[in-house]
């Protein structure tokens, strides 16, 4: 059984607010669950509709029927689990490799999947303006699939920090060098701008390496790559110039 206090703590923490005043987020489904016990992401608690996760006690889990996981789910179609974390302290920041710096990309979807390129391409360290939409968004956990325990992300005044870095700061705009043809670094910053404006004006001032990656299409019709796919061809051209 799931008692009302605990469905209203559960659900509360879909909104950001009484995550940062609880400190806890909470993840859905086998997989992600699983990553983040083998983290150091420290359980709260587990719900689950099947007898499973023998790694943890008795004390630290709950086993629910599908309708009181309804009630706690942030799903469409509820998973067979739900477990509450502890937010961790936000980690020093480590200034050295690749660093991805994203400027207030909002949808959840598109922050979760980054977390999980910047995974794929070994990309330990990751900067988001305030504007950014929060990572332990139910959303964001769910599309990072278990990334979020690899990856480290601060949340920063970004126009301070490349106005301070010693690193190379590259930024992706349309009338940039073509990327298939830059020498690229294996230090530097990479940053990614909101889905619909780009890199804001004044970030833009400070950053003097401008990349592109050219269109091919024979109508040039197509405005802008959707920004989680223009990070993995980014991303990937460094890496194969690495």
């Amino acid at each position: 059984m799931v008692s009302k206090n605990q469905i209203k703590l559960i659900t509360s923490l879909q909104q950001k607010k009484y995550r940062t005043a609880n400190k806890l987020f909470f993840a859905e489904g086998v997989k992600v669950i699983r990553e983040l016990l083998e983290s150091n992401f420290v359980l709260e608690h587990l719900y689950s509709t099947q007898n499973d996760f023998e790694e943890v006690s008795n004390e630290r889990k709950t086993i629910i029927d599908d309708a009181d996981l309804k009630k706690i789910s942030a799903l469409s179609t509820a998973n067979s689990c739900l477990a509450v974390f502890k937010m961790p302290d936000e980690k020093q920041i480590a200034q050295k490799g690749l660093i991805l710096a994203l400027d207030s990309i909002r949808d959840p979807g598109n922050l979760g999947t980054i977390l999980r390129l910047c995974d794929w391409f070994g990309i330990r360290q990751v900067l988001c303006t305030k504007e950014t939409v929060d990572l332990y968004n139910p959303k964001v956990v769910q599309a990072t699939m278990g990334s979020i325990a690899r990856v480290n992300v601060n949340y920063v005044d970004l126009n301070v920090f490349v106005a301070q870095t010693k690193l190379p700061v590259y930024g992706t705009f349309m009338d940039g060098a073509n990327i298939y043809k830059s020498t690229l670094p294996t230090e530097g910053v990479i940053v990614m701008g909101n889905e619909a404006n780009g890199i804001s004006m004044g970030l833009e001032e400070l950053i003097s390496n401008r990349l592109t990656i050219p269109r091919f299409g024979e109508l040039q019709k197509t405005e802008s790559l959707n920004v989680a796919t223009a990070t993995a061809i980014i991303l990937s051209e460094f890496r194969r110039n690495s």
